[in-house]
Order: structure tokens, then sequence, then C-alpha cells
């Protein structure tokens, strides 16, 4: 007997120790965890289970197992799972949870997370939000178990605002459109009697920035988001691009010409002082603050092409940090201030791309006839962007659609939208 215990210990000690259950999100390698994910007790459309199986899905990092493989009946969150029958269909995670409505009105969702290998809980959470707002729930818990298996915050509760497009190539007609980012809750928030164009988020979540023709007259308007009210900033002649937020939401960046040179202004939406950051004769346009407001990054022509340059918040100690051939556009700067993205024609094609604020670490992740407008998820690790196909002779053909993808460049896919869309600006989180 005592030869056999000590065989035992020897086993126990030389069985490998197994890490925690995680996804190395910036891997190149990284291969999808399965996860289990039986339709929740109480879900009897299976709306809120529906919703966190897309979402965890579509983000390129999980696989769904097929719900026809399960063996388990799983009924709540207190059900225990028998971690072999899981085992069995190689499942690495297993979500099991309740929908409930509360005496107030409310609906109440709860969700506990496994680690099948292990049988340990990873995580056990409710929420609890009006009964109207169900799908925010199941995006919801699709940011938590997302954030507990990659250690990176989710992007799952959070909206889209884009430019909608219908009508023949030659006369467009231009909409501002708001949806879920999985494309659900979709609304217009312009009637489409006047052209809109590149719409941005405030980081509050409070205002959309867009420039409008309404009257005849390119000028920049904000909206609030749950209101629809339209407030008309200004009209500053020979503006390039729409502006964007400074990180307080207190000030926008745009470029706009004076006497025909295009530099870039800083403006206070409270008192309407303009402030001018940039003094070259050629053109500077397309700026974006870094996440803590220290630095600009913009496009310019001053070197002879189109490239990228960063300053200060005052303009001074100006970088140019492009340094490959082609030309470069619409830089963005990452909320994690990791990346900036961008925009790259070369050789006639148009590409999606990434490089460090230094410039350095440039990479090309995603490429078209044209593809243009970058946007981030709230956790920087994902793109929105639009993609147009080229017209035929006869002018046919010309889609443009909304796609997104990874920062590894290897999960592409289409955001579906009710028509035609370009310039998507992706909001903070919700909650």
């Amino acid at each position: 007997m005592r030869k056999i215990g000590i065989i035992c210990i020897l086993f126990l000690i030389c069985l490998p120790v197994r890490a925690e259950l995680k996804i190395d999100i910036a891997g190149a390698g990284t291969s999808p965890i399965s996860i289990a994910i039986p339709v929740f007790a109480g879900d009897y459309e299976g709306e809120v289970t529906t919703i966190i199986q897309n979402d965890l899905q579509n983000s390129g990092l999980f696989r769904v197992v097929d719900p026809k493989a399960y063996i388990q009946t799983i009924n709540g969150v207190n059900t225990p799972p028998r971690f072999s029958d899981w085992q069995a269909i190689k499942a690495e995670a297993l979500v099991q949870g309740e929908v409930m409505n509360q005496p107030d009105g409310r609906i109440k969702v709860a969700f506990r997370l496994w680690d099948v290998f292990t049988g340990q809980s990873m995580e056990a959470k409710a929420l609890t939000l009006p009964s109207g707002e169900k799908r925010r729930l199941g995006h919801m818990v699709a940011d938590m178990i997302y954030s507990r298996i990659t250690g990176e915050s989710g992007y799952f509760d959070s909206k889209i605002v884009y430019v909608s497009e219908t009508g023949p190539h030659q006369k467009r007609l231009k909409r501002l459109a708001i949806m879920d980012q999985d494309g659900a809750n979709h609304r217009y928030l312009t009637d489409g009697k006047s052209m809109v164009l590149t719409p941005r988020f405030s980081p509050n979540m409070q205002k959309i920035a867009y420039l409008s023709y309404k009257g005849g007259k390119p000028s920049v308007y904000l909206m609030d988001v749950n209101t629809a009210k339209e407030e008309k900033i200004g009209y500053f002649p020979g503006m390039t691009f729409a502006p964007r937020f400074s990180p307080d939401s207190q000030s926008l960046l745009m470029s706009f010409s004076e006497k025909g040179n295009t530099e870039i202004y800083l403006y206070d939406i409270q008192t309407g002082e303009k402030k001018r950051l940039t003094y070259h004769p050629m053109i500077d346009t397309s700026p974006c603050f870094s996440p803590d407001g220290s630095q600009i990054v913009f496009n310019s022509d001053r070197s002879g092409s189109q490239q990228l340059y960063v300053m200060d918040k005052n303009g001074k100690n100006t970088k140019r940090i492009s340094l490959g051939k082609g030309t470069y556009a619409t830089p963005v700067w990452s909320p994690r201030g990791d990346y900036i993205a961008f925009t790259k024609i070369q050789n006639g094609e148009f590409f999606i791309g990434l490089m460090r604020p230094d410039g350095s670490a440039e990479r090309l992740i995603a490429k078209g006839f044209l593809v243009e407008g970058p946007t981030w998820s709230p956790n920087g690790r994902v793109l929105m962007y639009f993609k147009q196909n080229p017209y035929s002779s006869y002018g046919e053909g010309g889609e443009t659609g909304l796609y997104s993808i990874d920062v590894t460049g290897r999960y592409e896919r289409k955001v579906l939208t009710p028509t035609d869309g370009s310039d998507p600006a992706w909001s903070p989180l919700l909650h």
C-alpha cells in the first residue's frame, strides 16, 4: 500500500500544471477558444443567448460549439456541469445562464463562466437593466466573457455612426445613421435633404460632430446622441475633413483654408475661440489627438507627397513618422495609444494599415479597390472601415460597405447595413 501511495504522489507531481484558460489576443497564431453557450434558462426566444454567441463568434477569438453536439442539458446557473460531457465535445469553456423578469419590470441576467478542463469557475455575475434593453444585457455579458478570457476590455456594448448611401453614384443620397456594433437597432439621424460626411463621436458619448451641406455650404454640426438635436458650430471655408474631438470632449480639431492655405486649428466648443496649430505653406489636414491629449497625428504633403506627422498638442516638435513607399491619409490614434491606423495608397491599390506612434512596425492588414476611413473599437483591438467596389463601364456596381478587422489582420467580416455605408465611427463603451 505504501508503494502505491508513493507512485500516486509521483504521478501527481509529474502531471503538467495547466495554465488558466486565456487567449493571447495579439498573437498572430492564436487559435480560437471553443466555447459552449447553451440557451439561458428563461430566455424563451433565445435572444440574449444568440447575441452572446454571435458577439464572441464574430470576434474571431472564439468558436461556439454547435448546440447539436451538447450532451448535458443546462437549466439555469445552478445546474452543476458534468465537465466530462463538455470535455467530450472539445469545449474549453462553458457559459451557463438565466434570464429573469424582476417585480419592478426590469430584467436580470445571471451567468457563470467555467474552465471545462479544470472545472474551475472563472466568472459569476448578475446584471439588471430595464426590460427594453435585453439586447444590451447580451452585449454586456459577452463583454465580460471576452474580458475574462482575453484580459482585455470588451467592445460589444457600443454604437456605430456612419453615412448611409443610396441612389445613383452621380447623385448619392447621404444620411447619418446609427446602430449597435452588430447592426441592430438601426435608425437614421438625418433626413437626407442635405449631404453629410465624416461623423465622429465625442469621447463622453454625448455628441456627434459631422460636416453637413445644409444651406449649400459645408458647415460643422454637433448632434445630441440621445435627442438627435442639431447645433451648428460654424461655417469654415475650405474645410477638408470633419473635426475630431479632444479627449475631454471640450474642443474640436479641424483643418480649413484661409487665403488658400490649409492649416490645422483647435476650436473651443464653449467659447468659439480658434487656435492655429500649424504654419506651413503646404496642406496640413486630417488631425487626430492621442488618447492622453498630449500629441496630434495628421497628414501633410509638406515633404512632396502625402505623409503622416506627429506634433505636440501646441503644434511644436513636428516629426514625420511614415517612412514607407506610397501616400498616407486619415490617421487615427488607437484608444490604447499603441497604434496609429491609416489609409495608404501604393501602386494604385488602397490599404488599411497600422504603425507604432514613432512610425515603426508598419503593417498593412486590409486592401481593396478603395478602402478608407479606419475607426477603432473602444478596446483598440478591432478596426472598422469602408470598402468600395469598382464601377463598370455602364456605371453599375460601386457598392460601398462597412467591414471590421482585428489588429492581426486575420478576422475580416462585413458589417451588414440596410443600405450602402461609408465613413464609420465607433463609439466608446456604453457601460
